[in-house]
């Protein structure tokens, strides 16, 4: 089972580990009631791949930016700040719901402006967790984190399904708001954790160091790269609200299983993630997990049976959260503290930028073909993108996790 020992002896880490949940269970109300939201007034799958290239460009924008703020300021503050914007954001989602007709561009236009804030967001949080729980109860960490955050996949997609199809947006989006803001004040308790080497400050000259360091970084560059082959190939989360209702013959809540069902299988497979700690190649295993994700969604795409596609799902989603172990371990111990919050913003643009291209070529590909010829397609070429990175990886493959001196 899952290592709690972080849990048990770091006071600080439990603190942003219950503000994280509560961070995580907002924004999945929010995958899912927007995308409805969308599909609901526009009728159009490629709508709803759209709102996935709505948000890539402040992600890509911002991400490496927010990493260069998170080595450059105070790290638990600026956690705390995106709270409560990403708490704005869905205030203005709610508002647009309670009018007589809502209009589809605010549905856009605060997307962005959320998926632009995670990307401050998300560097800050990994960049803090290190200098927390240390080196060696970084996996441990990680794992935790992976279950925390798959927790809020497994249910809160379903729950916003259920809120959508029962008592509508309107509560939805207001239930979100409630979320951010107490992450928010659960933050306050997080203490403030120096960065080694006292940070650096903020500029452009800042943001050029970390590509400098990536550069020549070959197991980093890797390790994005097959976290963004697997997303925008083997993440066809934009066709979900046309399966749910067509392919599957369901309504709302129907498309909100879709959504939780790799979740569920994530949260499975953090919680029996005990064993992560006596695994030591931490490239192969990743290789084989994104490999696992692609075959699970090319099923995914063949059946037509509802339970068996759940299924593929949460094996994909079981697949995915120990790629993420791995992964984040990886960079977390290869950049230095000084760097991590610039490793982690170029990590948080291919996290959040990959599904968004994705949603994109998703969409795309099913209006040009169908529906399941995108899904299949994308995860037999995600299944031949690791391949391809092994091979141009080799120290990637054969990346060793070398626990610290005693």
């Amino acid at each position: 089972m899952v290592d709690v020992t972080p849990l048990r002896r770091v006071p600080g880490y439990r603190w942003l580990f219950s503000g994280m949940f509560f961070a995580q269970a907002g924004r999945q109300m929010t995958v899912v009631a927007v995308p409805v939201q969308i599909f609901q007034l526009t009728g159009s799958t490629l709508a709803v791949g759209m709102l996935g290239l709505a948000q890539l460009f402040p992600v890509l924008l911002v991400s490496v930016v927010g990493g260069a703020l998170a080595d450059a300021l105070n790290r638990r503050m600026l956690i705390i700040i995106s709270q409560l914007v990403l708490a704005a954001t869905a205030a203005g989602l709610l508002w647009n719901s309670l009018a007589a007709e809502p209009l589809v561009w605010p549905l856009f236009v605060l997307v962005a402006i959320n998926a632009g804030v995670s990307a401050i967001d998300n560097p800050a949080r990994h960049a803090l967790v290190p200098g927390l729980v240390g080196r060696d109860l970084l996996p441990a960490s990680l794992a935790l984190n992976q279950t925390m955050t798959n927790v809020a996949h497994a249910g809160f997609p379903a729950i916003a399904g259920l809120l959508i199809a029962t008592v509508g947006l309107p509560v939805t989006y207001g239930t979100e708001v409630v979320m951010f803001l107490i992450s928010a004040i659960l933050m306050r308790r997080v203490p403030d954790v120096a960065t080694e080497g006292g940070g650096r400050g903020f500029g452009f000259s800042s943001i050029a160091e970390g590509f400098r360091y990536l550069k020549d970084q070959r197991v980093i560059q890797a390790t994005l790269l097959i976290d963004l082959n697997a997303m925008v190939f083997g993440m066809p989360t934009a066709l979900f609200p046309a399966m749910g209702t067509g392919v599957f013959g369901g309504n709302a809540f129907t498309v909100g299983l879709l959504y939780a069902a790799p979740g569920v299988g994530a949260l499975i497979g953090a919680l029996t993630s005990g064993w992560v700690s006596s695994v030591v190649r931490y490239g192969r295993a990743t290789i084989i997990a994104v490999m696992g994700w692609g075959l699970a969604i090319a099923i995914f795409g063949l059946t037509d049976s509802l339970p068996l596609a759940l299924v593929m799902l949460g094996f994909a989603g079981a697949a995915d959260v120990v790629s993420a172990i791995f992964r984040g371990s990886i960079i977390q111990l290869t950049a230095p503290d000084e760097l991590r919050g610039r490793m982690g913003g170029m990590h948080t643009a291919v996290v959040a930028g990959g599904p968004r291209l994705g949603d994109l070529e998703a969409g795309v590909v099913a209006e040009l073909t169908s529906i399941r010829f995108s899904v299949v397609s994308g995860g037999l070429a995600c299944i031949i993108g690791a391949w391809l990175i092994a091979r141009w990886a080799p120290q990637f493959l054969h990346y060793r996790y070398e626990p610290a001196a005693q």
